[in-house]
């Protein structure tokens, strides 16, 4: 080859290496801005809770909240009137039993415990147990994205787990930015995202659930509840109207359950 088509022939290579690693460093980028964005709220509606629920899960189905309470001896999964507050159906765990997370999946209801390492499934309608099953972790938030139960348990993981056979299938850490979110507690999966209570923190994080990376922030600054009879009182307890495009939030022995409206930071 003479000198002039050799020249050519590297550049030629130098220029598709050069397209080449662009690509791949292109692709290979997170879907997320490393930046979270930041929120504040507004409340639309206020409606009553009973303040002897220590909140632990929350979902919003067929016009009714379903909330899981936790402390031993007063655990319970509830469905309850919105508008009212009032408890319409009600079942009680065994005094052993700290009721934590809840999820809807077709016609049950799976609920956590915190340190007992077992879940509970029951008929949705009914509220008969349909059986239970076990865990490593503790058990903290748990929500399900239309596939997989997703879980926590107050560390910086997200558990994926399969519905039918409850085995995990997989995990992603959370963080935002190179920071590691711990502490991730009550869960909820809205539009693709989970979001996440931050224990004893006034805040929920929104989360990309196949990189982990906290998308945004909400600040609930200066919501309250009440501290009630625990004397704990933190905020605890997301649930999203899907039809209607409503967020619900409260918290433990908290006399008020908030419907809240997104408002981005200036």
């Amino acid at each position: 080859m003479n000198k002039p088509l050799a020249v050519t022939a590297l550049l030629i290579a130098i220029i598709l290496l050069s397209v080449s690693l662009t690509v791949f460093l292109n692709n290979s980028k997170p879907a997320d801005s490393p930046v979270a964005q930041h929120y504040t709220y507004t409340i639309i509606n206020s409606f009553p809770h009973d303040p002897t629920a220590f909140t632990e899960g929350l979902v919003y189905a067929d016009s009714f909240l379903y909330e899981s309470t936790g402390l031993n001896g007063e655990s319970s999964l509830r469905r309850v009137n919105l508008t009212s507050g009032e408890v319409v159906q009600k079942v009680s765990l065994s005094d052993e039993f700290f009721g934590e997370g809840i999820a809807i999946v077709n016609d049950t209801i799976v609920q956590l415990t915190y340190l007992e390492n077992r879940g509970f499934i029951y008929d949705k309608n009914s509220f008969a147990s349909l059986g239970n099953f076990t865990y490593s972790t503790e058990g903290w938030g748990l929500t399900y994205d239309g596939k997989r139960l997703i879980m926590s348990d107050g560390t910086n993981n997200l558990y994926f787990l399969n519905p039918e056979t409850f085995q995990r299938i997989s995990q992603v850490q959370v963080r935002d930015g190179n920071t590691s979110i711990d502490n991730l507690n009550e869960l909820e999966y809205i539009n693709g995202n989970v979001y996440a209570n931050i224990f004893e923190q006034q805040k929920i994080a929104i989360i990309n659930p196949q990189t982990g990376q906290v998308k945004a922030w909400i600040d609930l600054a200066g919501l309250q509840g009440s501290t009630g009879s625990s004397g704990e009182g933190v905020l605890n307890g997301i649930a999203y109207d899907a039809k209607n495009d409503r967020l619900f939030v409260t918290g433990k022995d908290w006399t008020q359950l908030f419907e809240i409206k997104l408002v981005p930071s200036k």
